[in-house]
């Protein structure tokens, strides 16, 4: 792996972003600093050989590829964008990967922002579980020039056992966020097994266990369903429902602009609002199950 001699940041250490840069460092043979606007990971990573940056702007100046895992696209645009932000400070030839889950026409119009200043902006955003992420078997699906894609596979390879190009700028993004569709509507189909299921007599646990034997079985249903729709277990710090419906609502505005009929779609929104007016909010994202066991009269 030739990166011995770049230097890496990494800006947002949040749930998947601390064990992202932890395998970066560990992995890559670089040399990695980042930034967070909490101390703690920080502190953690330093067992790890990760350096403290001052600001996003200071790796900017120092790095030759800067992850970011933020939030949300609207975070991301914002960090850029605003006055001495990355945008500001980017470099010729220095690359952007955004890890984040973000709007397809917010990534294309930061990567011709980027592109006006001779750096390049791409994306990749990540799938699976923190699980995953700690053990560096992500999921990471890629919107770059194939030549882009060629330089920064090697650092992805460090936390992610599954790369895949998926066209320019952009695209990545839009593997991601119909991914998340496809598994919130899956969830919605296992809780309301669930629900019928255990009014009609069957047991749960073999409900699922005889589902996953079946045409019915699916990644979801084993993850999701088995490990928390089953048990009831709807950690905090978690994938919630509330960031779970900000990756919703992309699919839906991307539905939307394709002039697609997304009813399905609209159908786990309802689910996602409802489960943020009863508390639900913060808490793992198929906790709507719980909506759907209720007596409904």
């Amino acid at each position: 792996m030739h990166t011995q001699q770049q230097h890496i940041g990494f800006i947002g250490l949040g749930v998947m972003g601390e064990p992202i840069c932890r395998n970066l460092a560990r992995k890559s043979g670089a040399r990695v600093s980042a930034c967070d606007l909490d101390d703690a990971p920080l502190q953690r990573l330093a067992v790890d050989g990760v350096q403290r940056a001052a600001s996003p702007a200071d790796l900017m100046a120092q790095c030759d590829v800067v992850f970011l895992s933020l939030p949300s696209g609207e975070v991301v645009a914002q960090l850029c964008r605003e006055d001495g932000g990355l945008l500001a400070h980017a470099r010729p030839g220095q690359t952007v990967v955004d890890l984040s889950t973000s709007p397809v026409d917010t990534t294309r119009a930061l990567a011709q922002a980027f592109a006006a200043r001779q750096a390049h902006f791409i994306d990749a955003p990540v799938a699976r579980t923190r699980a995953a992420a700690e053990a560096g078997t992500l999921a990471v699906m890629v919107g770059a020039a194939p030549e882009q894609f060629a330089a920064v596979q090697p650092l992805i390879a460090t936390f992610a056992s599954d790369i895949a190009l998926c066209g320019p700028v952009g695209c990545g993004q839009v593997l991601k966020i119909l991914n998340n569709m496809v598994l919130f509507e899956t969830v919605v189909a296992i809780s309301e097994a669930k629900a019928i299921g255990e009014r009609a007599g069957v047991d749960p646990q073999v409900l699922f266990d005889t589902l996953s034997k079946g045409s019915a079985d699916s990644f979801a249903l084993r993850n999701h369903g088995m490990k928390a729709v089953l048990p009831g277990a709807f950690p905090e710090r978690a994938f919630s429902v509330r960031y779970a419906r900000k990756d919703l609502h992309y699919a839906l505005k991307l539905a939307e602009e394709s002039g697609v009929d997304a009813r399905g779609a609209r159908v786990v929104d309802q689910w996602f609002t409802e489960a943020i007016d009863a508390g639900f909010g913060e808490q793992y994202h198929p906790v709507i199950s719980r909506l759907m066991a209720r007596d409904r009269g």
